[in-house]
């Protein structure tokens, strides 16, 4: 009961399932709970391309324009391809049932490997992130940022077992107030540089001009800017999430979530080229744009928080989006069937719940660190991307709907160049630990395709095609007894009323101690039950091997031979009582488990002190 109330507190009380209909989110809450990945991501993506282009010396740092403006032409063909497919796709799902039903079987499993992948990522790197822009205003705080990422992606999986609305409506204000913040400081910094209004910067600007430097570096830099499009594949993910009519307010959302990302990416930027901003250090680009613009004033502090809260929040969109994509898969029958069941919410809890698990155990291994974590980062996003586009492309030349042409066009635009920008990220970043996510989505495919030849074979054996005529039992009962106690007389009640024409009735008594035998037997006879006993000697103390040889002798009978195991089972009312007593009846269970035709009824009496 207490952990009960526990639950309670933390989680709130159970929905019905009729509930489900008001869960939906409007486009302001759902831009927030969808958006909030790809909007956070502008807050790292500039310093991954400033930290790369630093190799070739700050000159080369002017590049950073250039390579902002084709990742932006980039997001924007990405957001015009997904708004076709939120459109095409109202029931959800994302790239994993777009190539499902049109590429086939293997890719559509490859698509949703790439996807949980990411999502798990996603969580990390949004956690690891978030607590790197509070140890970039709190020094002090940087040798705990492990346990610190670790709490903070404990508190999101928190909110979201809460509800898909309540989480949502918990994790708009911080979105929001982040956009605000980074939009006004871009604004401002804008105006203010042009104006004069700034100090004198403590570092020289960046000089005007390009220096010439290797294509690799500057396909390494773009690559890594690229995780600024992490997340926008969230909301054709969760549009049955969306209030009615789905479709369109998807589409809706995809739009806004694309003119504010590139909007504040190519901002950051520009402010970072401006300033002549320098990656590196305990402090984030972000941190030393705002630092610029507002000092240490209480602007600064603000950007940073909010920076902090989108960060830690970004994982949100996998929390609505991976539980999504397992309850399909689990539809589909290709991971466990726990995962499509909504808890006492009308939310899948258990995917939650392995989210988080695998999401802090990342964190764990690579100790917190930002810049190692996201290497692993864009490949999946990408890789889904690029089957997503193209299962588009298949759709409208096998269907040839209305507008079909124009729409081949842009998802085959889309298509080309994500598959470019996956060429590119593997070949980039493979040896800084792509390689990882490389191996991982083919062995999730194949425990996919495992799982679910395994369904497979339960469905059809427990067909009833073919099942002929019914068999007749012949039932045997056995009452497994270590002593007479109040307990044993429920159980041999209970015993009695399964008692008929082809049923028998035994008490079954495993002799350990040869000394005890008389005594027990006298006791038995003097209860009365009408029951036989059956003494069955062990002359190596074995409680378990002559119980089976004796359900054997029984079953060699014939192939009709069932055989009802009775344990009488006496409770303590406390669980630490527990460990006082031999836990004989759960010892039964699992010897028995796996034994064709025996059925294990455990009789359990609650002691009342």
């Amino acid at each position: 009961m207490r952990i009960q109330a526990i639950k309670r507190l933390l989680v709130g009380a159970p929905m019905p399932l009729a509930q489900a209909r008001h869960e939906r989110l409007g486009k302001a809450v759902a831009l927030a709970v969808f958006a909030s990945d790809p909007l956070s991501s502008v807050a790292y993506a500039t310093e991954e391309i400033l930290l790369v282009l630093i190799l070739a010396g700050t000159v080369a740092l002017s590049y950073s324009l250039p390579i902002a403006l084709g990742i932006a032409a980039l997001f924007a063909v990405v957001v015009i391809s997904y708004r076709q497919t939120v459109q095409a796709y109202p029931q959800g799902g994302g790239a994993y049932i777009v190539a499902r039903e049109n590429l086939g079987v293997f890719p559509a499993l490859t698509a949703a490997a790439a996807l949980l992948t990411d999502y798990v990522l996603t969580v990390s790197v949004s956690a690891v992130a978030g607590i790197a822009a509070l140890t970039s205003a709190i020094p002090a705080l940087f040798p705990h940022r492990v346990l610190l990422s670790s709490l903070a992606v404990a508190a999101i999986a928190m909110g979201n077992l809460r509800g898909v609305r309540e989480s949502g409506r918990m994790f708009a204000a911080p979105t929001y107030f982040f956009t605000a913040c980074i939009l006004g400081m871009v604004g401002y910094g804008v105006i203010a540089s042009k104006l004069g209004w700034l100090p004198e910067a403590p570092y020289a600007p960046h000089p005007p001009g390009l220096e010439g430097i290797g294509l690799f570096l500057l396909l390494r830099a773009y690559s890594a800017g690229c995780t600024a499009l992490t997340g926008v594949e969230a909301v054709s993910n969760g549009v049955p999430a969306l209030k009615p009519p789905e479709g369109r307010n998807a589409a809706a959302v995809m739009t806004w979530l694309g003119v504010i990302s590139i909007t504040m990416f190519l901002g950051i930027t520009y402010l970072a080229f401006d300033f002549g901003i320098i990656p590196g250090g305990d402090e984030t680009v972000v941190s030393k744009i705002a630092r610029r613009v507002f000092g240490t004033s209480l602007m600064y502090y603000a950007v940073q928080a909010a920076t902090m809260l989108i960060l830690l929040l970004a994982a949100n969109t996998s929390y609505a989006d991976f539980p999504r994509l397992s309850s399909i898969l689990a539809r589909d029958r290709y991971v466990p069937r726990q995962f499509g069941t909504q808890g006492d919410r009308l939310v899948f809890s258990n995917g939650i719940l392995i989210l988080s698990g695998f999401a802090i155990a990342l964190i764990v291994i690579f100790q917190g660190d930002t810049h190692a974590l996201l290497p692993l980062y864009a490949i999946g996003v990408f890789m889904s991307f690029t089957l997503s586009q193209s299962g588009m492309v298949r759709r409208w030349l096998r269907l040839k709907e209305k507008g079909w042409r124009w729409r081949v066009w842009v998802n085959g635009v889309g298509a080309v160049v994500t598959a470019i920008v996956l060429l590119t990220l593997a070949a980039t970043k493979f040896a800084e630990g792509a390689w990882i996510v490389l191996v991982i989505v083919p062995i999730l495919v194949a425990i996919f395709v495992l799982m679910h030849r395994h369904y497979d074979e339960v469905a059809a054996e427990l067909s009833l095609e073919g099942l002929g005529e019914l068999p007749e039992f012949n039932h045997t009962v056995l009452v497994l007894i270590g002593d007479v106690h109040r307990g044993v007389v429920r159980a041999v009640q209970y015993a009695k009323t399964l008692a008929g024409p082809a049923v028998a009735v035994r008490a079954v008594y495993v002799e350990i101690n040869p000394a005890g035998t008389y005594r027990m037997e006298e006791k038995w006879a003097k209860c009365g039950f009408g029951v036989p006993l059956v003494v069955l000697s062990s002359p190596y103390r074995s409680l378990l091997r002559p119980l089976l040889d004796y359900i054997d002798q029984i079953q060699s009978r014939g192939e009709d031979q069932m055989v009802t195991i009775v344990l009488p089972e006496f409770l303590p009312r406390r669980w630490w009582q527990h460990v006082l007593h031999n836990q004989t009846a759960l010892l039964v269970k699992g010897a028995l488990l796996f034994h064709r035709n025996i059925v294990v009824a455990d009789v359990p009496y609650l002691l009342k002190r």
